[in-house]
């Protein structure tokens, strides 16, 4: 398998993700667009590649929405799908 970062970018590119009602309930409570959070992954950097996470493995993205407001971000490979699954956003002053 490719790098996972490289595999959940080429799944977000072809449009082969989902977010878990966490994320979606993420970006609600911050006000924050998913067509937002898509369209940086190519300008993302990369924090952490997780591949023995579980469930699923995962990366650690940090990434500036189109205001420049930085963001850190979880996206998971779920493997068994080729799907990448958007686990979380948060501000860097709320990030755990």
């Amino acid at each position: 398998m490719p790098h996972l970062f490289d595999a959940i970018r080429s799944a977000v590119a072809a449009e082969q993700f989902a977010l878990t009602d966490h994320a979606d309930n993420r970006l609600r409570e911050r006000n924050i667009e998913l067509w937002q959070v898509i369209g940086e992954i190519d300008n993302a950097w990369l924090i952490a590649e997780r591949p023995a996470d579980l469930p699923n493995p995962s990366v650690e993205l940090q990434l500036s929405l189109p205001d420049g407001t930085p963001v850190k971000v979880i996206w998971a490979w779920v493997e068994i799908h080729r799907l990448a699954l958007l686990v979380t956003v948060h501000y860097l002053d709320d990030w755990p």
